[in-house]
């Protein structure tokens, strides 16, 4: 007779989605990092990566280095979401939470500005990414992890 393993679901592999949002903030600190380096350092050759969107550049610029701080403070904030969602900790997804809620409402603000394209589709897809955040399954995956 076999026995059978009770071990946690949380012991398991990782759902596709819970993974794939892991590396959607590890994806996003790479990019605000990249945004911080060619802020901080304008001139280089990284600047080439600002060819998709040369207006938001030149808007950023403007508001001085302070902005490239900014954004290192957000790769700083997407790493440590990333660490806590990959370790299935609490706070790794109370932080993923708050950054993607934050996303949401600034998509909201561009939207009621009048740049409905780009807020529309913003807030569609990431009041979507929040709406996963927030199921009982995905919720409950880290809720059973303590510290």
């Amino acid at each position: 007779m076999q026995e059978r393993s009770h071990g946690s679901p949380t012991n398991s592999a990782s759902p596709v989605g819970i993974t794939a949002v892991g590396y959607f903030l590890f994806f996003g600190m790479t990019m605000a990092s990249l945004a911080a380096a060619t802020l901080l350092l304008p001139g280089t050759s990284l600047d080439r990566v600002w060819t998709l969107n040369p207006s938001a550049h030149r808007q950023l610029l403007s508001l001085g280095r302070t902005v490239g701080f900014l954004f290192v403070l957000l790769a700083a904030s997407l790493a440590t979401a990333g660490t806590g969602w990959f370790k299935r900790r609490r706070w790794g997804w109370v932080l993923a939470v708050a950054i993607i809620s934050t996303q949401v409402l600034g998509d909201l603000v561009n939207l009621l500005r009048g740049d409905i394209v780009r807020g529309a589709s913003g807030f569609v897809l990431a009041g979507l990414l929040l709406a996963y955040l927030l199921r009982p399954a995905v919720r409950n995956a880290f809720l059973r992890r303590s510290e």
